[in-house]
């Protein structure tokens, strides 16, 4: 038992010193935060690097397709428009410095 210690104590340290982490973070889900980020890029069909408006036209182009007027719920506008919103948000701020 006390050997079994040893080596699982060594291999946490040799996790932490190659990966930087321990290996009980890797047990960790992502964030809430990222979670919802990802499903809003699935939602609009975005990948990572998309800007201001590549999302405003994803956002545009759901909503065309989701809107009550051609069979869509409100539901389902105000989840695009959530995800659009969220998207934007996350995006760096592109004010210049002084």
């Amino acid at each position: 038992m006390m050997r079994f210690l040893i080596i699982a104590g060594l291999l946490s340290l040799a996790c932490r010193v190659v990966f930087g982490r321990w290996p009980w973070e890797y047990l960790r889900g992502r964030s809430t935060r990222s979670q919802a980020v990802f499903n809003a890029r699935k939602l609009l069909s975005l990948p990572a690097d998309a800007n201001r408006n590549d999302i405003n036209a994803a956002h545009k182009r759901l909503v065309a397709m989701v809107h009550p007027d051609r069979g869509g719920t409100n539901s389902q506008v105000h989840e695009a428009t959530a995800a659009r919103d969220l998207l934007l948000d996350e995006l760096p701020d592109e004010r210049p410095l002084k």
